[in-house]
């Protein structure tokens, strides 16, 4: 493997989590190989890796620009990847309230349904 997918698994566990990254792994299959190595060099071995933005901004960019565009499964994977990147549920509130202006309040309306699933679902596990 690459250096730069090397940084990017280290990155991507960071922010998702073991667990997340080895069921990944655990279902990557010879055809979608390719693409998943494309994820890890790409978004996280270079994007995420970039020192211009800290992880906690990364993250609320994330969850806002996949709640404008109706990745809704993507918006609750990344607002429990907020434990690891320092992104507290109010930074969240702010993002998803940008969404409302900028991208529309039925989007912002799911996600803000989807956060508090999700951080409902987080709670439990404490």
């Amino acid at each position: 493997m690459s250096d730069r997918y090397e940084r990017g698994m280290e990155t991507r566990r960071a922010v998702l989590g073991n667990a997340h990254v080895d069921r990944a792994e655990a279902n990557k299959t010879p055809f979608d190989k390719p693409f998943q190595d494309f994820i890890v060099e790409g978004a996280w071995g270079t994007v995420w890796q970039s020192q211009q933005l800290t992880k906690r901004e990364r993250s609320l960019l994330t969850i806002a620009l996949l709640a404008a565009m109706g990745h809704h499964e993507e918006v609750a994977m990344h607002i429990r990847a907020t434990v690891n990147t320092g992104a507290s549920p109010e930074d969240v509130r702010e993002a998803l309230m940008h969404v409302a202006v900028y991208a529309g309040v039925p989007a912002a309306n799911t996600a803000f349904r989807i956060a508090k699933q999700t951080y409902a679902e987080l709670a439990k596990k404490d």
